[in-house]
């Protein structure tokens, strides 16, 4: 049996105490974020069929070819993205689900795009 980082238990841990209060519905589907050492992904998931509706991550082509520094500059504007593909979806509001991270840094801005675009959580 291998051994796990303590930091991924919590983390682990966390996320399992947040999914017990937060659920996705059509109307309103929760909005998932993760991210990696040097990518941030995000999907809008609607729980009661359990389908991801939208997903959006770094490294899509959209995102490739303009030059972003930082890597919460890159995190904005992928939540500016995945705004507007939610907005042309028909989905306008959301229930953010920050995936055991605290509410600082990259799933900040993150956010913090996704309402510059027009999300409502």
């Amino acid at each position: 049996m291998a051994k796990t980082d303590p930091k991924v238990e919590a983390r682990q841990k966390r996320i399992k105490r947040i999914r017990k209060k937060i659920t996705g519905t059509p109307e309103r589907p929760r909005m998932r974020v993760y991210k990696s050492a040097k990518h941030f992904y995000a999907q809008v998931i609607d729980d009661t069929k359990g389908h991801t509706l939208i997903s959006m991550s770094s490294l899509d082509k959209s995102l490739t070819d303009e030059d972003i520094k930082g890597k919460c500059a890159q995190a904005n504007k992928v939540g500016k993205l995945l705004a507007e593909k939610a907005k042309s979806a028909g989905i306008e509001s959301v229930v953010l689900d920050r995936g055991g991270y605290i509410y600082h840094g990259r799933v900040k801005a993150f956010s913090e795009g996704a309402r510059e675009g027009g999300l409502i959580f």
